[in-house]
């Protein structure tokens, strides 16, 4: 897939393509608030402690509202490329006032604004990594691991590939079954449906190639925490300082 054109900057940066992602918005914050308050929870904070979290790819803010909800004094910085999605935020997190701040950075540039502060106290990624080629992958887990305080701790919520052919078809078969629509809607894309799929799949890696950039970079404690067919959650801790 990764030979095709990537059309990621089309997508997000256009007002079709963010009218069609918010169409399914509501589906996709009940499908996955499960793992977004999962993420919350693996945070190594109690509930009355002050930190500062950074959500990269942060769309319309889905995880950092749920850890804002989560631990009242938290602080978030939402960084996402797309000012359209970042116009269509402005709603849902003006509820939280003073205790965000939204950037604008394009993760796939690999070029960090000035805006962005050079340490927090944790990361938390959502399903935006696996827009990401190799290379910026790595990247961007190396990016992570440098901006994070001694012991700070990153999460990433992100579908993964499969690289065994039968893996991958129970994995379909058995979504398939959980959702019985999905068959129909794979067998029936409109051509703006495909090739926002195409731009879906383009650059998924199987999981052990990521955890694999994700130990490169430094981190230790790596583990899968969550994982369900294709989907995962997995993080890893910067070293304490001695």
């Amino acid at each position: 897939m990764a030979e095709a054109e990537d059309t990621n900057a089309s997508v997000w940066k256009s007002d079709e393509g963010i009218s069609s992602w918010l169409a399914g918005v509501e589906e996709r914050e009940h499908r996955y608030r499960p793992q977004w308050v999962l993420m919350a929870q693996l945070l190594p904070f109690a509930d009355d402690d002050s930190f500062t979290v950074l959500d990269l790819g942060a769309g319309t803010g889905s995880a950092a509202r749920t850890i804002l909800d989560l631990y009242p004094h938290s602080f978030a910085i939402l960084a996402d490329f797309s000012p359209q999605m970042m116009g269509e935020a402005a709603s849902v997190m003006s509820a939280y006032r003073d205790r965000f701040e939204y950037v604008e950075f394009d993760m796939a540039a690999g070029v960090w604004p000035a805006a962005l502060p050079s340490s927090v106290d944790a990361v938390v990624t959502s399903l935006c990594v696996h827009h990401l080629s190799d290379e910026r992958k790595q990247g961007i887990f190396k990016e992570i691991f440098q901006r994070l305080a001694p012991g700070g701790w990153y999460f990433n919520f992100d579908p993964v590939s499969a690289e065994d052919t039968l893996v991958e078809n129970t994995w379909e078969r058995t979504n398939d079954r959980i959702d019985p629509a999905s068959a129909q809607k794979r067998h029936h894309r409109t051509p703006e449906e495909h090739a926002r799929y195409e731009n879906h799949v383009r650059y998924i890696v199987p999981l052990e190639q990521q955890l694999g950039y994700f130990r490169a970079a430094g981190f230790e404690a790596c583990d899968v925490y969550w994982k369900k067919l294709d989907y995962v959650i997995y993080g890893g801790r910067k070293p304490a300082s001695n």
